[in-house]
């Protein structure tokens, strides 16, 4: 009886990042060797239908990048969900599971002239840009291909910000449009970026502001843009509170209808992290508990290098939300943790300060939530330690 109440327990305080199909009291029936990473299907397809309902008439491109397992891009691209990719690599792997080039958008800014070329000869027509030289390499590789710029905006208040290394103002993304069209190249589109995990609405206003700006200087030389691409960042839930996606469609449709001077024909998104990081939990074994210098460390059989990268790339510590296979995890006391990978490298380490049940030791099992994105697509094989296996449950 004392067992079946503390399930109980434990089922109605897990935390609510917890795809219904993975509970740990799932997981803890599950004796499949660590480590690993459970992938629900049926959770990609929930959060696509959310996106699509809330953002109506916003084609959705799926940055692949975050989780290009055949499965998932398989699940998006059955459901309706066109792609965005970064290499000619990522376009081999949608064409390997049916996906047509021609609806394919060619995102990174910077590209591999042979890149271009094989992209564009499979039939790929749509590519970003943000550098003169990317356009002449575009008009030598890609000879009348559309092209679309992307703009520098403010990512300050995301996760992950991206405007170091992409972008440009809207003065000189004005200039280079106009240097698109001498060469031979289609003027299509403008897309920006405001930054991975952004969880400031306003910052797509703000966007979306410098987008209508340029294309109005575009409007007033002859040339009118067919597509807003409104970019990525669309969070996923994690530790902390973050916009609902409702919140999010509102200030995008405000704005779009406040401040673009006209309405282009396609408006796009891609999303990665929303739709992929909460269909997943990543399960590791714990290989040892030390105390050092007063702390208890916990060292799992994963680590930053086998997929919890992330965790070394904020500038404070990125959270997931954790959970144990102990039964009285819901109920236990709580001691701080700092928790470690398995290799012999000291910055390998993810969590400090992390609150878990006192009693964890060797044996046990540690359950991290929202692991569906930028996990298993940065993992490596370091130290001689391979990354986590893949599972799959849900509808193929």
């Amino acid at each position: 009886m004392a067992s079946s109440l503390l399930s109980r327990s434990a089922r109605l305080r897990v935390p609510a990042q917890w795809p219904a199909s993975i509970h740990p009291q799932v997981l803890n029936e599950t004796t499949h060797a660590t480590p690993y990473l459970l992938c629900d299907l049926d959770t990609v397809r929930d959060r696509y239908r959310r996106f699509t309902e809330t953002l109506p008439d916003v084609r959705v491109h799926y940055a692949m990048k975050c989780n290009s397992a055949p499965e998932v891009l398989t699940t998006l691209a059955g459901i309706g969900s066109s792609f965005e990719v970064a290499s000619l690599g990522e376009l081999h792997m949608l064409q390997a599971v049916g996906v047509d080039a021609a609806e394919v958008l060619y995102s990174n800014t910077v590209k591999p002239p042979a890149h271009v070329a094989a992209a564009h000869e499979a039939g790929l027509w749509r590519f970003a840009f943000d550098s003169e030289g990317e356009l002449h390499k575009l008009a030598q590789h890609a000879p009348g291909c559309s092209v679309i710029v992307r703009l520098r905006v403010d990512d300050s208040a995301s996760a992950f910000p991206l405007s170091r290394k992409f972008g440009v103002d809207v003065e000189e993304a004005t200039q280079l449009m106009v240097l698109a069209r001498t060469l031979g190249l289609v003027p299509y589109g403008v897309t920006f970026h405001v930054g991975s995990q952004c969880a400031t609405p306003t910052a797509w206003r703000q966007a979306i502001a410098a987008a209508g700006l340029l294309m109005s200087n575009l409007d007033n030389r002859g040339i009118r843009l067919d597509m807003l691409n409104l970019g990525g960042g669309f969070p996923a839930r994690y530790v902390d509170d973050v916009p609902t996606l409702d919140v999010l469609a509102s200030t995008i449709f405000a704005a779009m209808g406040e401040l673009l001077p006209y309405e282009p024909s396609t408006v796009v998104a891609e999303p990665g992290r929303y739709l992929a990081a909460e269909s997943a939990v990543m399960v590791a074994s714990i290989l040892g508990r030390e105390v050092r210098a007063g702390e208890n460390w916990l060292y799992l059989d994963t680590g930053a290098y086998h997929g919890l990268i992330e965790t070394q790339q904020t500038v404070g510590q990125w959270r997931y939300p954790l959970w144990s296979s102990r039964a009285d995890h819901a109920s236990a006391s709580l001691l701080p943790y700092i928790v470690t990978g398995p290799s012999c490298d000291s910055s390998d380490t993810m969590f400090v300060g992390v609150m878990l049940p006192a009693g964890l030791d060797a044996g046990d099992r540690l359950y991290i939530a929202s692991a569906g994105a930028y996990t298993l697509s940065y993992a490596s094989h370091f130290n001689g330690f391979a990354p986590p296996s893949q599972l799959f449950i849900g509808r193929r």
